[in-house]
């Protein structure tokens, strides 16, 4: 994907590293400040919409949580419904769920029964992909409901954790690598 190089150095310029969050040997990727810039918001949704315009996506699910922050302004760029994913037991309607293992457990991701509908073409965003355990959990949730996936759409990638071979290169798309 070909991005204006000004939107990489403005964001370079404001993500923080944070060490050890949440936990020892993890450094966390904060993006409030670019969420505090309506500016570079607003060119950072852009961006991660602009390879799927045209791509006739109905739906756009975005993943616990920061993946509601940058999905819901994606969705409303292509013109395309928001779906929320969601950690188990937070969403209020019957559910269906999708369990997926973690380097130190298990988690799961769950979505109303009747978010996706058959054949309906669908977009997965996130903030950040790392391993992409969740991504793919939810992928699987909306192939479950009769989903397409179109594609995954991130601010970041961290490649060295190949979170894209598990969701199949030509269907991830990001901002940012590292």
């Amino acid at each position: 994907m070909s991005l204006d190089p000004t939107l990489l150095s403005d964001l370079q310029a404001v993500l923080r590293d944070v060490p050890d969050f949440p936990k020892p040997g993890i450094v966390f990727k904060d993006i409030t400040p670019m969420l505090a810039d309506p500016r570079l918001f607003g060119r950072v949704v852009n961006a991660m919409a602009a390879p799927f315009r045209g791509q006739h996506i109905t739906k756009v699910v975005g993943v616990e949580s920061r993946g509601f922050l940058l999905g819901a302004p994606i969705a409303l760029a292509l013109e395309a419904g928001f779906v929320p994913a969601r950690k188990p037991g937070k969403l209020p309607h019957k559910c269906i769920v999708e369990r997926y293992s973690l380097e130190y457990g298990a988690d799961g991701v769950e979505m109303h029964e009747d978010a996706i509908l058959k054949d309906e073409r669908v977009l997965v965003v996130d903030d950040v992909l790392a391993t992409g355990g969740t991504a793919d959990a939810t992928g699987r949730l909306v192939t479950r409901l009769g989903g397409q996936i179109v594609g995954y759409s991130f601010l970041i990638t961290l490649d060295f954790l190949e979170g894209a071979k598990r969701l199949g290169p030509d269907k991830v798309t990001s901002v940012l690598t590292f």
